[in-house]
């Protein structure tokens, strides 16, 4: 059989939402939300790239967005893989996450390749309108297990 038996996958989907504070302290609580919610499972997504994506959109939604309304992370577990949320007040679409930047990054500065690496892991992202602001997203596909020889 090529790729996961189907009884492999979680069997249904799963959903976590939690609201996080409008400050830095919400990156490694957004982080370990998404880690704990793809092993309690099982789950197949690379756990890895989940964590460090999800890490740059909760790091930009405080970055980018003004006041102290709290933001909120959304995970949820498919069969097919895993979809994340972060949204915030602000309704502007985030810049360069579906079209992207035609410069480089400069790679003297702290900033400016979140987008750039959420483009490039993810199998999907987006943003759409929230009626409080907005959601930045992406989804990572469910990864085969890996075949150890005897």
């Amino acid at each position: 059989m090529n790729g996961p038996a189907l009884q492999d996958r979680p069997p249904a989907s799963a959903s976590w939402r939690i609201a996080l504070p409008h400050s830095a302290a919400a990156v490694p609580v957004a982080r370990a939300l998404v880690r704990t919610a793809l092993a309690e499972l099982e789950h197949g997504a690379d756990c890895d790239t989940a964590e460090l994506l999800t890490a740059e959109l909760v790091a930009n939604a405080v970055e980018h967005t003004s006041g102290d309304t709290p933001i909120e992370l959304v995970v949820e577990l498919l069969p097919t893989g895993c979809q994340v949320e972060v949204h915030d007040p602000d309704p502007a679409p985030p810049g360069h996450l579906t079209q992207p930047d035609t410069r480089d990054p400069d790679p003297w500065q702290e900033h400016g390749r979140g987008l750039l690496l959420i483009r490039a892991l993810s199998s999907s992202c987006g943003h759409r309108p929230t009626e409080t602001g907005k959601a930045v997203w992406f989804r990572l596909p469910v990864v085969p297990p890996q075949w150890h020889p005897a």
